[in-house]
């Protein structure tokens, strides 16, 4: 064999190795080609079931709200829903706040984790004071107009007013402004010699309605001038305003503050100006005091409802 065949011979063997590795490496990508097909026909397999599954599921079970979830949206504290909800054994009720039973059933468990709520009573032929106390701003004035429009409007009872705001003229311009429309006396009152006056001259009623000034829980001075105040009179019934925008931790210590008048009940004013409610269940449950009204909005004499069980589930599941 010649050099030059010897030569020739080497060249062909060259090219069928390349020939061969370029086969090997197509067949390689062919078959990870095959195998990306693969899995991308599995995933949209996948896609396809998922959207079967969901658009099974009913339309009206998509965006349901659990009553733990309601209570704890409201900021309810975790130990005081669980409470509230442990006796509620139908699921479909704790599935769904929009169950027609949910009011129902909420509210038995609030009555069984708060105390009773109580209102303002009265007995004909004797006189019933009640004294508002609180912090600034919230919403005492008007709430005294809405109590004293309630008890005359809708219960015919003989009620006087009393206004020992006399820091705010408007506090005091707005109280007359009421006290005309209802057809009731108001008296102003500016010392403790003042106020006990004004109840004697007013002893015939079945109802007086003492005004207070706000008063910081941070004042030590006011708070003391307050107590001042209401100690002419022991039978003074004390609800101490708390408005439900207040944040807990604050509301909390106000309550502590204000402990030193000896409130009787709590109060809660704003309910409308919130979407978070369970201040009140927690601050209730906590103090263990009593709460007596509710105020829903501005209108007097309408918007004021007594603190039931059922009015605070209604409230607390309204959204």
């Amino acid at each position: 064999m010649t050099f030059k065949q010897l030569s020739y011979l080497v060249e062909i063997s060259k090219c069928g190795s390349i020939n061969k590795a370029a086969h090997n490496l197509f067949l390689s990508q062919t078959a990870i080609s095959a195998s990306i097909k693969e899995l991308e026909q599995e995933l949209s397999n996948m896609k396809k079931m998922l959207e079967q599954v969901i658009n099974e599921v009913p339309q009206n079970n998509k965006d349901k709200i659990s009553l733990f979830q309601a209570l704890i949206e409201n900021e309810v504290d975790d130990k005081t829903a669980q409470k509230i909800l442990e006796d509620i054994v139908d699921q479909s009720v704790l599935e769904d706040k929009e169950n027609p039973r949910a009011v129902e059933l909420v509210a038995k468990g609030i009555a069984k984790t708060l105390p009773e709520a109580r209102g303002i009573s009265y007995k004909k032929g004797e006189c019933k004071v009640v004294a508002l106390i609180g912090a600034t701003g919230v919403g005492k004035t008007t709430t005294i107009a809405k109590l004293a429009a309630t008890f005359v409007l809708k219960k015919s009872c003989r009620v006087a007013l009393i206004t020992a705001d006399t820091y705010r003229i408007s506090a005091v311009e707005q109280l007359k402004t009421y006290a005309d429309i209802i057809g009731i006396p108001i008296e102003i009152v500016y010392s403790p010699d003042d106020l006990k006056m004004a109840l004697a001259k007013h002893s015939d009623k079945e109802l007086v309605l003492v005004d207070t000034a706000g008063r910081s829980q941070h004042n030590q001075f006011q708070i003391a001038e307050l107590q001042s105040l209401l100690e002419v009179d022991n039978n003074i019934e004390k609800h101490l305003v708390l408005s439900s925008t207040t944040k807990y931790k604050d509301a909390a210590d106000i309550i502590r503050k204000f402990s030193i008048c000896s409130p009787n009940k709590i109060l809660f004013t704003k309910t409308d100006e919130t979407g978070s409610l369970g201040t009140i269940v927690n601050l209730a449950n906590q103090f263990s005091l009593s709460l007596s009204y509710l105020t829903t909005g501005q209108s007097v004499p309408d918007d004021i409802i007594l603190a039931e069980p059922k009015e605070l589930a209604k409230l607390i599941l309204r959204n």
